[in-house]
């Protein structure tokens, strides 16, 4: 894909007058899909913005000076991980994740519970918060709504996620609805206690619940909607629904999510995903999948998804992708890669990550050009009908 990712963003335009953290600006909208403007404490972004996932505080492999010259403008770090190593007081003493890390450009944290959710077997829940025993040590810990605030205080997040109960895809009717309640209940609480704990500059976002039951979704961003939140997401998806189910559930809630305010999607990746997603109206986005997918051999391209494992590439001189404007394809070739990988070369996982940033960043960031330039349907369809017919293709075809 040729388009580069870096362009036009606002963190780039020393010419910006900055905003209080917390400003939100729709500058442009084509039904549902919309651009916008979110101002952190650590400057603005751009959206619709895909975030690379950091969970101990980096995406692996990268530093901070490579993730912000291929369009990164926010990073992910989980309070779960975090909070045990290295430890959150043990982070606020290093200056934050900022200054531990070296990144200069805003930072979302999760609060952590889908993690300790994740755990089944080693955690029990009530009312309050929930006991667990961590997978690194077996340590028995607690966490609850003032907990996960008060790791990301001393964190120093641009952005907060409050503690919510994610469950499972094969959640019972009831145990949704457990969920969904105590979800409402934990950000009730956190929205109360947030001045005392948050710094000023930190944005705290709630989080919307209720599977891909549409009546439990709706009654509960009824409920969620009113609290004071810089922003809203939609989690419990991608955690075992269908790939329609995830789409029909994001278009259906999303649009009317608060129009004045950003609108994140947890953990979702596939490239088809984010575009529905922009159609609905969805402002952020993560996911794992392009660093994780990279180290693993799978490359993206607007043929397909291309495994650099096969015998195919071992003379192959031309880059993964000949359109791509990365690093790694105006440096590197498909034949010298899959060497890399198949010596477990260190720098194969950084320079199949670069590409695969780059390509979600410049799919992002097209769409997002489109959107401003009154474009957005003319340049959807051309990405759909290039992409759609390599959606499960594994390697891209020989000229």
């Amino acid at each position: 894909m040729s388009f580069d990712p870096t362009v036009g963003l606002s963190c780039e335009d020393p010419s910006l007058a900055a905003q209080a953290p917390g400003t939100f600006e729709v500058l442009a909208q084509a039904g549902d899909a919309r651009s916008a403007r979110l101002w952190t404490g650590h400057g603005p972004v751009d959206t619709p913005c895909f975030m690379p996932v950091g969970t101990y505080g980096a995406v692996k492999g990268l530093d901070p000076d490579e993730l912000a010259r291929i369009g990164s403008q926010v990073i992910l770090g989980n309070s779960y991980h975090l909070a045990h190593r290295p430890g959150a007081e043990r982070v606020a003493r290093l200056g934050g994740l900022h200054g531990m890390s070296g990144w200069s450009r805003a930072i979302l944290t999760d609060s952590g519970g889908f993690q300790v959710f994740s755990l089944r077997g080693l955690q029990r829940i009530d009312d309050d918060g929930v006991d667990y025993r961590t997978h690194f040590d077996g340590s028995a810990h607690r966490m609850t709504p003032r907990s996960v605030l008060e790791v990301q205080a001393h964190l120093g997040s641009d952005i907060c996620m409050v503690l919510d109960h994610c469950p499972p895809a094969d959640a019972s009717p009831a145990d949704l609805r457990r969920a969904v309640d105590r979800t409402t209940r934990w950000a009730e609480l956190a929205a109360r206690l947030r001045p005392e704990i948050l710094g000023a500059r930190q944005l705290c976002f709630g989080i919307v619940q209720g599977g891909v039951d549409l009546e439990a979704r709706r009654a509960h961003l009824e409920a969620m909607a009113p609290l004071p939140f810089d922003g809203l997401a939609l989690g419990g998806l991608s955690v075992g629904e269908t790939t329609a189910q995830m789409h029909a559930t994001m278009a259906a809630i999303a649009p009317s999510m608060p129009a004045d305010r950003p609108r994140y999607v947890m953990g979702i990746g596939m490239p088809e995903d984010l575009l529905a997603a922009i159609d609905a109206g969805v402002d952020m986005f993560d996911c794992v999948l392009p660093t994780r997918n990279a180290r693993n051999g799978q490359l993206f391209t607007m043929a397909g998804r291309m495994n650099i494992r096969r015998a195919q590439w071992r003379d192959d001189a031309r880059p993964v992708d000949p359109t791509c404007g990365c690093p790694t394809c105006r440096r590197f070739s498909r034949a010298y890669l899959r060497h890399l990988h198949g010596q477990n070369d260190p720098l194969f996982g950084r320079a199949a990550s670069l590409h695969n940033l780059w390509f979600f960043h410049a799919l992002v960031g097209r769409l997002r050009a489109a959107l401003r330039a009154g474009a957005y349907p003319a340049v959807r369809a051309e990405i759909l009908a290039a992409y759609a017919p390599g959606l499960l293709v594994e390697s891209t075809p020989a000229p």
